[in-house]
């Protein structure tokens, strides 16, 4: 096994590392005034999810002015529930809160507080600010500081992102530790210099057989005794 790294600060993405971002939506779309089988939820979150991926892409190749998470989840909702044959206002506002209303994975709060409490912890995330303090108090995260890709006015995988995180800490990108269950988001924290760990859960972007991160966990409890044991 590959030596533990040398890190002073964690860094944490949030949505779907942390909570569960898919079923959160998933319970709002089962909630409209509408018919839907399972398999027709599981579309509608694809349709959400794929807005919201296209619409991040946009901004970073700046085909599109800069427009926070909270914005850009209420597109979604309104294609939707549009697509869902929904039309009612307070059913597409309940819907977009939906997304802020999301459930940590089982293990995320005890491995938070395991490792919070060896090493600083940091939130990282695309979700812009006051949609990140809804969705931690929700979740109960608890966080010695968070951040958003809102700051630099921009959204992960932009390197600005994860500098942001290393010049909030006043440290070399080395000494900090990303953790995510995204491999697309490991590789954008490792281009700019940080340390990366891989966590599995059931949704997110499982690393290529090229991908050469620094830790891999089953999870946070997994995570936390790799970062915790003496």
């Amino acid at each position: 096994m590959a030596p533990l790294p040398d890190v002073d600060v964690v860094v944490f993405d949030i949505l779907g590392t942390m909570v569960d971002e898919p079923g959160g939506i998933a319970r709002g779309i089962r909630s409209l005034p509408a018919r839907l089988d399972d398999a027709r939820v599981d579309g509608l979150v694809a349709t959400w999810q794929r807005h919201v991926e296209e619409r991040q892409r946009d901004i970073l190749a700046g085909r599109r002015p800069y427009t926070d998470s909270t914005a850009i989840d209420r597109e979604a909702a309104e294609r939707v529930a549009a697509e869902a044959g929904v039309a009612d206002a307070d059913a597409v506002r309940a819907l977009a809160d939906s997304a802020q209303r999301l459930d940590p994975w089982p293990d995320s709060v005890s491995g938070l507080e395991r490792i919070a409490a060896r090493l600083p912890v940091m939130g990282l995330s695309n979700a812009g600010r006051p949609a990140l303090t809804r969705i931690n108090t929700h979740a109960g995260l608890r966080w010695h500081q968070v951040l958003s890709a809102e700051d630099v006015r921009g959204y992960k995988p932009h390197p600005d992102v994860y500098r942001l995180a290393v010049a909030n800490t006043g440290l070399a990108p080395e000494r900090l530790l990303m953790v995510a269950a995204h491999a697309w988001d490991l590789r954008g924290a490792r281009a700019v210099g940080m340390r990366t760990a891989y966590v599995e859960r059931p949704v997110g972007d499982p690393p290529r057989p090229a991908d050469a991160f620094d830790l891999s966990a089953a999870g946070l409890d997994g995570l936390a005794a790799l970062l915790t044991a003496d």
